[in-house]
């Protein structure tokens, strides 16, 4: 099994290039083989709004174009993709969320950010069901950034079980390496963890980068920088050694 992370700053409310930006990153991954990528928390819209009339020109339909355009790539390289947007559902409702497109290119589901971030108070609606989802390599749960400073999800990993966790975060700079906490609050799940992070600044609010994959021994096995557009891969089969 090969996992992938895709490291990227969107150009700020400016979709379209974002898309084609971010596509260009995934679909590198898919032709080195990658069986699971997962993108950004919000990964073509960019993250900080102060309002849902800001923000609604950008957000999407689960079923919506980035969706649409992942799920192309998706079913020509036969990969799983997880990847976050901001979402405005039928009733015109606003969700943090990611879109879990199968191998063979079907909108599996959508996840909602459960746990917010004060950022995302500013315009949005918190999620309320967790998902745990069936692939060729193992149960995968999704999750968004601030829900892993949930217990309750912490609790319900380790009920659950999934073998991997795809994570789309917005992760802020706080001066100290990333991993380390991601490490700390899942002790007693044994998974795979991608941490697929952004970088730069968003309206004076600095990213960490930073973004890895994690083995289940708690073994940072590769991970990007603080800074740059990364397509991080790694082949499980592999020693779990960095």
């Amino acid at each position: 099994m090969k996992l992938s992370a895709i490291q990227y700053k969107p150009p700020k409310a400016q979709t379209q290039m974002a898309r084609a930006e971010l596509l260009n990153l995934v679909e590198r991954s898919a032709k080195l083989g990658a069986d699971i990528i997962v993108c950004p928390e919000m990964a073509v819209s960019g993250y900080v709004f102060d309002s849902s009339e800001h923000i609604r020109p950008h957000a999407e339909r689960a079923d919506g174009p980035t969706s649409r355009a992942l799920a192309k790539i998706a079913k020509a390289y036969k990969t799983w993709i997880v990847c976050g947007i901001a979402e405005e559902a039928s009733d015109g409702t606003l969700y943090n969320s990611a879109v879990v497109l199968s191998s063979k290119g079907d909108l599996v589901t959508c996840y909602r950010k459960i746990l917010l971030y004060e950022l995302d108070e500013t315009w949005c609606t918190p999620g309320t069901e967790r998902m745990l989802i069936q692939t060729e390599f193992g149960t995968m749960a999704p999750a968004i950034c601030m829900d892993l400073n949930d217990n309750e999800l912490i609790y319900w990993m380790w009920r659950t079980k999934p073998d991997i966790l795809a994570f789309c975060t917005n992760w802020l700079n706080q001066d100290s390496p990333i991993d380390s906490y991601w490490k700390q609050r899942t002790p007693y799940w044994e998974g795979w963890f991608i941490g697929a992070n952004r970088w730069g600044v968003d309206v004076n609010t600095p990213f960490r980068g930073e973004s890895a994959i994690i083995s289940p021994n708690k073994t940072t096995v590769v991970q990007a920088g603080i800074e740059g557009d990364v397509v991080l891969m790694w082949d499980t089969t592999l020693s779990e050694q960095s």
